[in-house]
């Protein structure tokens, strides 16, 4: 039976607090669809035995689990300080420069020269997650003369931000390499990508990774709203990290750029997650706050794939109690009727494309229909993702001969993947869609399901058809 009836989907991430199989099992019955691998912290080893862990979970189960590794990215950070602390006052002159001594109240060292070759006068730099905040005076190829703006203590290894600049520098570091060559070995889903900065990066990754895993941008640098839509008409899926976001620029301005994210994803048919503090409080709290319940609630609202949980999951003290909240806010929101009417109004008209036509016309049969179930034959996931992009009302099966589409498409919104044999003609597929709407419980004898598939089979986007089919008896 399938145990989704929501269509929102939770990425919980695993860590000290949620490794054992035994919770890894508790989240996915409390609602956990898809889990990530944060390699900013972890060995090699440690994630290797969580992805062994969630496929043991899986099998157990018996629906497909999603695996996002999270790639680190570059980290920007000054040097040393002598002492381990000084306090910048605002008003006071600070020089940035190469020098690897330790720093001290007029200097420190800051050994990346990419961003020395980046600034202009009166760019701003964030320290400390924004924190600190100074303003570049004089600038040369090793050394920025800065003033404080707004001061306080800084300490070693402190991160440094240059919001509305970007920087000549990859966003694949020589140890995000490393765990990726891991990651696609270990046979990883997704691929979170961080520090995208333009479009260009997108493409440096899908080198790597080819078609073995599908590539999620990580919306996190102002320069990357610049590009907005081609990063995300080159990703598989788009995250709004909404943490490094609020870091380089105004608060009031990331709820703004939340929505015109996801509904650029929506738009393009391409997963969205929302990310970052939604249930921040429940690392140390068994309940949330009402204002992060709001939060969570306005993700969905919006027409979000899936929601996430960071620490609240991976480090807290009640991470099934969160993923179980989650589950439950998402259920609430889907049961009220303005909730679809917002979906609605959030809907972009389909592209001038036959896959486009097809899905267009498979949410506008379910509206009349009302059919029990809405069923598309994917190979890719293609026809997965680009009728869940219609959000029709009800559920979709994306039946495919892949289990790593089905697992890929465990994140989509509305998706219930099922893996399944081939087939080879049009009765065939007829006979499998019914049979599974019966067998996933969504449908039964006598209802109507709307199918959607490609011909010829199996070949990736060539989705064409559209069959309404009526279950026999004796399904």
């Amino acid at each position: 039976m399938m145990k989704r009836q929501r269509r929102a989907r939770i990425l919980a991430t695993l860590g000290p607090s949620s490794s054992t199989r035994e919770r890894i099992r508790a989240l996915v019955d409390a609602g956990a669809d898809v889990f990530r691998l944060n390699f900013s912290h972890g060995s090699h080893p440690d994630h290797a035995e969580r992805l062994r862990l969630i496929r043991e979970v899986e099998q157990e189960v018996g629906r497909p689990l999603g695996v996002l590794m999270d790639l680190q990215g570059p980290k920007l950070r000054v040097g040393r300080i002598a002492g381990g602390k000084v306090v910048l006052e605002a008003g006071q002159p600070f020089r940035l420069d190469l020098d690897p001594a330790d720093g001290d109240v007029r200097r420190a060292g800051l050994p990346h020269p990419e961003i020395f070759a980046a600034l202009e006068a009166g760019t701003e730099l964030l320290l400390d997650d924004g924190k600190l905040r100074l303003r570049v005076d004089r600038y040369g190829a090793d050394f920025a003369d800065t003033t404080v703006l707004v001061g306080g203590p800084l300490s070693d290894r402190k991160g440094v931000n240059v919001p509305g600049v970007v920087l000549p520098i990859s966003p694949l570091t020589a140890k995000d390499r490393a765990d990726l060559a891991f990651g696609l070995e270990l046979g990883v889903d997704w691929v979170a990508l961080s520090f995208v900065q333009r479009p260009e990066d997108i493409d440096e990754a899908r080198a790597l990774v080819g078609d073995q895993a599908w590539i999620m941008a990580k919306l996190e640098k102002p320069s990357a709203i610049e590009y907005l839509d081609a990063i995300v008409a080159r990703a598989d899926g788009v995250m709004v990290a909404r943490g490094d976001l609020g870091v380089e620029l105004p608060p009031q301005q990331v709820p703004v750029l939340q929505r015109r994210i996801v509904r650029a994803a929506r738009a393009a048919g391409r997963p969205v997650v929302v990310a970052t503090q939604m249930l921040e409080s429940m690392i140390t709290a068994p309940v949330p706050t009402r204002a992060e319940a709001s939060d969570v609630a306005t993700a969905v609202y919006e027409g979000a794939d899936a929601v996430m949980l960071s620490a609240e999951s991976a480090s807290g003290q009640y991470p099934v109690e969160a993923v179980t909240i989650m589950d439950r806010i998402i259920a609430e929101v889907e049961a009220d009727p303005a909730w679809r009417d917002e979906l609605e109004a959030g809907h972009t008209p389909a592209a001038a494309t036959t896959p486009d036509a097809v899905c267009c016309a498979l949410r506008r049969v379910a509206t009349l229909l009302e059919p029990a179930a809405t069923v598309a034959f994917t190979s890719s996931g293609f026809s997965g993702l680009r009728a869940s992009r219609e959000r029709p009302a009800a559920p979709i099966l994306a039946l495919t001969p892949r289990l790593a589409t089905a697992r890929r498409l465990a994140l989509a919104w509305g998706v219930h993947p099922v893996p399944f044999d081939e087939v080879h003609d049009i009765g065939e597929m007829i006979a499998h869609a019914t049979a599974a709407a019966v067998r996933e419980g969504v449908a039964a004898a006598g209802d109507t399901v709307v199918v959607i598939a490609g011909i010829p089979f199996g070949e990736p986007g060539s989705t064409n058809l559209l069959h309404i089919a009526r279950v026999p008896a004796g399904e």
